[in-house]
């Protein structure tokens, strides 16, 4: 009779496996040196094979491309004084509390939006995206958002473009990083914006945006499991109060670039 074997052992082959995919994809890089390097750490590496369902030369592909963007995107050197003015109505901003497991969250108010300029919104999501990860604790990997629509209307509302390129650079260049996206009560007119942009989601994003409404019994209990409610604003039905102070939040933000560029070698 042959034996099945345990799901112990089954679970040690796949890690093994995927050890083994890890080490394989490093090899097929090449050499790399620098920001690459301080990049491509074997966690990284997971999470773009991850992102690829373990195919290796997807993955590499993915990995390559993140290489060369941020090569010339440069997001690492990206200094608040830069995007300050995008963020002067507290439209995105990192909140002073963290999900239960610890991770950092970014709480967006597309009805707080001040600017028209694509480019402002991408460079501004793209430096707190970077300090979000930066700030995450050992151990974790993937961020938590919050979106609040009081006050959001289609005058308000970043351009359909503008969206579809946002959720490109987030989905090729910071795979796997996302826990949950929190699209709290949005209005009945967000849904035809929604039938849009939600076609430019991949599977695996697709499956951790989550539409919670306050009078819905499963929404709320959804928001219990990944926040503590004494913690949590009430505009997400929590018991906290929400406050932005651009002024105190830019002196934040102004230590952040000196860990920023102490992490990255870079001088300030």
């Amino acid at each position: 009779m042959f034996r099945r074997k345990s799901s112990h052992t089954n679970q040690a082959d796949d890690s093994a496996s995927r050890d083994a995919k890890v080490s394989e994809l490093r090899v097929s890089l090449g050499p790399l040196s620098g920001r690459s390097l301080k990049l491509c750490t074997d966690v990284c590496l997971r999470r773009y094979l991850d992102a690829r369902n373990w195919n290796l030369d997807k993955a590499k592909k993915m990995l390559e491309e993140t290489l060369k963007w941020r090569s010339n995107y440069k997001p690492e050197e990206i200094r608040w004084h830069e995007v300050a003015h995008e963020s002067e109505t507290g439209k995105v901003f990192k909140a002073n509390f963290r999900d239960r497991l610890g991770r950092t969250v970014l709480i967006m108010r597309p009805g707080k939006q001040n600017t028209s300029s694509p480019e402002g919104n991408i460079r501004q999501l793209v430096y707190l995206t970077e300090n979000a990860i930066l700030n995450l604790p050992e151990g974790q990997e993937q961020m938590s958002w919050l979106i609040d629509f009081n006050g959001w209307s289609l005058n308000t509302n970043i351009p359909i473009k503008t969206a579809r390129d946002i959720i490109y650079i987030l989905q090729n260049h910071y795979p796997e990083r996302l826990a949950i996206v929190v699209l709290y009560s949005p209005p009945r007119l967000f849904e035809a914006f929604w039938k849009v942009v939600k076609y430019f989601i991949d599977s695996k994003t697709f499956e951790k945006i989550k539409f919670v409404y306050p009078n819905n019994k499963d929404s709320v209990e959804l928001m219990k499991t990944f926040f503590d409610t004494e913690n949590l604003p009430s505009e997400f039905g929590g018991k906290a109060t929400l406050n932005y102070d651009h002024e105190e939040f830019s002196k934040l933000m102004a230590q952040e670039d000196v860990k920023t560029a102490k992490f990255w070698g870079l001088t300030k």
